[in-house]
C-alpha cells in the first residue's frame, strides 16, 4: 500500500495519529504501541474522538503527558526506544526521526546532535506522537509515503528557547534538508509543528502519486479556525501505467556472497520494487550472481548509484519494462487463537483469490505470546483459508 498526505492545514503528530486511527488503524493498537515504550504508568494517556472540523467530520486524537518539558538528549531518545519491545524497522525508522530533529535543532542552536537536548520534542507526548505515527504506518502496511506542499504561515510562538518567529527555525531546518515544496497558509500562526516536519522529512517524498485509491482517513487539529483544520490521508495502491518501470541488473563474479544481503536490503529501503538474485556462470567459468532489480522509473538514478557506490560492479543495464499487471491488494485483519493479525488479500476482477497472512504480524505476536512462529502462522493461514472459502462458496 501507499499514502499520501494531503496538507491543506498543515501537520502535527496528533493529527498524523488522527488520520491513522481514522483510516482504520483501531486506537487500541495505538495504545498498545505506547505500552511497549514502559513509559512512567500513570504518566501517559491516549484517546480518540470523532470531531466536526466545519462541515468536515474527523478523527482527534489526544495525547496526555504529565511530565511536562522534560528534556532528553538523543542517546536517551535511542535508548529508550531501543529497549522498547517494537519491531525493528519500526524502533530504526522512529529513531532516525529523531535524529533528523537532533540534526535540524543542533544547526539553529550552533550545536552538535549529540550535545543538542530536545525541550518539546523530548517530552513524553511527542515521543508518543514519533512513535505512534510509525506504528501506524507499520501496521496499516503502507511501504511508501508522499506528501504535499506544507502550508507555512508567519507569526510568533513561545518554546523552550524563549519566542521565536514562525515558522520555527528547526522546522525550516527540517523542509530544507529535503527540499521540501511550501506554501503560504490560509492564516499566521504556527500550522506544520517540528514533530510534523520530522515525521515528513524522513518518511516522505513530496510530490503526489499515480494511485489507485481505497481509504481516506481525515485528521483533526487542535484548533478550530475559519477553514477546516485537518490533515488527510489517502491510502492506496500504486497505479503504474506501461513504460514507468524499470528493470536494473549487473553481472558481478568478484563480490562476498555474505555482502548481498545488506545490498538487497539497502535497495529495497531506496524504493526498489522486488530484488532477486540469480546464480550464473561467466567468462573462465566463474560462478557469479546477477543483482536485478524492479523499480519505478523515476527511481532509476538513485538506485543504479547505489549498485555502483555498494557493490564491485563497473556498470548496471537498465530495461523498460513496457506493461506490468497486478493483482489487487487489500489488508484485512482477521483474529487468531493466539490474537489479531493481518492478511493480505488477492483479488482479480473482483474476486477474491487467496489471503496470505503478514510475516511480521506473525512474528511480533509468536513473540508478544511466546508461542513458536510456526504455530502462529499455521493457525493465521488456516483463518486466512476459510476466508478465501467462505468467498468461493458464496460465489457458487
Amino acid at each position: 500500500m501507499i499514502a499520501y498526505f494531503d496538507l491543506p492545514s498543515g501537520l502535527s503528530g496528533d493529527m498524523c495519529l488522527g488520520c491513522l486511527v481514522d483510516s482504520g488503524w483501531p486506537v487500541a493498537s495505538l495504545q498498545a504501541a505506547i505500552e511497549r515504550l514502559n513509559l512512567p504508568a500513570g504518566h501517559w494517556a491516549v484517546d480518540a474522538k470523532p470531531v466536526m472540523k466545519g462541515p468536515l467530520h474527523a478523527t482527534q486524537v489526544n495525547v496526555h503527558a504529565a511530565e511536562g518539558h522534560h528534556h532528553r538528549h538523543l542517546s536517551d531518545i535511542r535508548t529508550l526506544i531501543a529497549a522498547a519491545d517494537l519491531p525493528e524497522t519500526v524502533k530504526d525508522r522512529a529513531v532516525a526521526v529523531f535524529a533528523r530533529l537532533a540534526e535540524a535543532e543542533a544547526k539553529v542552536h550552533g550545536s552538535t546532535s549529540d550535545k543538542i537536548h530536545f525541550h518539546e520534542v523530548g517530552a513524553m507526548d511527542a515521543i508518543i506522537d514519533i512513535v505512534g505515527t510509525v506504528m501506524g504506518l507499520h501496521e496499516l502496511n503502507i511501504e511508501e509515503l508522499y506528501a504535499s506542499a506544507v502550508p507555512l504561515g508567519e507569526g510568533w510562538t513561545k518554546a523552550g528557547h524563549g519566542r521565536i518567529p514562525l515558522p520555527a527555525p528547526a522546522t525550516l531546518e527540517l523542509l530544507t534538508a529535503v527540499a521540501a515544496p511550501t506554501c503560504p497558509a490560509q492564516g499566521p500562526g504556527e500550522w506544520l509543528t517540528p514533530t510534523g516536519a520530522a515525521l515528513l522529512a524522513e518518511l516522505a517524498k513530496f510530490e503526489q502519486p499515480a494511485m489507485r485509491l481505497r481509504h481516506i482517513g481525515v485528521g483533526a487539529g487542535q484548533a478550530d479556525c475559519a477553514w477546516p483544520n485537518v490533515a488527510r490521508l489517502w491510502i492506496g495502491d500504486c497505479r503504474h501505467q506501461a513504460g514507468t518501470m524499470v528493470q536494473l541488473e549487473t553481472n558481478i563474479d568478484d563480490m562476498s556472497p555474505l555482502l548481498f544481503a545488506p545490498i538487497c536490503e539497502s535497495l529495497f529501503a531506496a524504493g526498489a520494487r522486488d530484488v532477486w538474485l540469480t546464480p550464473i556462470q561467466m567468462k573462465k567459468g566463474r560462478p557469479a550472481i546477477t543483482l536485478s532489480v524492479l523499480a519505478d522509473a523515476s527511481r532509476e538514478a538513485e538506485l543504479s548509484e547505489l549498485i555502483l557506490r555498494q557493490t564491485t560492479t563497473f556498470g548496471v543495464r537498465v530495461h523498460g519494462v513496457q506493461h506490468r499487471r497486478e493483482a489487487d491488494r487489500q489488508l484485512r485483519q482477521i483474529v487468531t487463537a493466539f490474537g489479531p493479525v493481518n492478511v493480505k488479500l488477492k483479488l482479480l476482477n473482483g474476486q477474491l483469490l487467496g489471503a496470505m497472512p503478514e510475516y511480521e504480524d506473525c512474528r511480533a505476536l509468536a513473540a508478544s505470546t511466546g508461542k513458536p512462529f510456526a504455530e502462529v502462522y499455521a493457525a493465521a493461514g488456516t483463518v486466512a483459508r476459510d476466508l478465501v472459502q467462505k468467498a468461493l462458496n458464496t460465489e457458487r
